[in-house]
């Protein structure tokens, strides 16, 4: 079923009972980051010799594990620096997506324990939230913070961890495959994933829910929870 706003959450769904924490991806779910991304992989591209196109299907994937695929193990470390060093220069373009800075002020209004779960850097992740004003959790976690980022389980279960809630009581919001799959495999058992970056079959087949932005969900805070009513009428 494609996505829409007039559409409820669906009976007997992971989504009838509240939430304890809530971990949500950052660009492409919270920002619209897309602009800066392929300018910054197009130059670091260029700068070792690597076509472009060659980038394609990488979306939600940690910057290590792309370079890792692309280039032999003596230059990675350098590569690394590199695409982080032309990625935190570049925060032109970068917005808050619609939905997402409510949401952000709900859960946090409400006392809900919320993380974002990024693949990006610390001092990436840094740049874009200053760069957008969005809200800042208390928690986030980037792929500076775990051996393995995704597409492994590893940052979202980090999520959780800081949060103090076991990934079972978490509700995952994610635009990427990759990002979904991960928070699969940590357990987590209910997925909303945005459009933007993936086609909507992709999302559909590993998502519980597919929602045109974070604009179209409904949410209702209470006691420090949060529960899922559906996308908003």
């Amino acid at each position: 079923m494609p996505p829409s706003a007039s559409v409820d959450v669906p009976l007997d769904s992971p989504f009838d009972s509240p939430f304890e924490g809530v971990l949500l991806d950052m660009d492409g779910t919270l920002i619209d980051s897309i602009a800066a991304v392929e300018r910054s992989w197009v130059r670091w591209s260029q700068e070792y010799g690597i076509d472009p196109l060659r980038l394609t299907g990488f979306h939600g994937v940690t910057a290590a594990n792309v370079i890792a695929e692309l280039l032999p193990q003596d230059v990675r470390d350098a590569a690394h620096r590199r695409i982080r060093d032309i990625e935190v220069a570049d925060v032109d373009g970068i917005v808050v997506l619609p939905g997402a800075a409510e949401l952000l002020d709900a859960l946090a209004d409400g006392g809900v324990p919320t993380a974002i779960v990024t693949s990006g850097t610390h001092d990436l992740a840094e740049a874009r939230i200053r760069a957008t004003r969005l809200r800042h959790p208390p928690v986030v976690v980037t792929a500076s913070d775990v051996e393995r980022g995704k597409p492994w389980p590893d940052p979202w279960l980090e999520g959780a961890r800081r949060l103090g809630v076991d990934p079972t009581a978490c509700l995952v919001v994610e635009d990427s495959v990759a990002g979904l799959e991960a928070a699969r495999a940590a357990g987590c058992p209910a997925l909303v994933a945005v459009l933007g970056t993936a086609p909507p079959d992709e999302l559909e087949s590993v998502a519980d829910l597919v929602v045109p932005d974070l604009s179209a969900l409904k949410v209702v805070v209470d006691k420090g929870r949060v529960r899922l009513l559906g996308p908003r009428v």
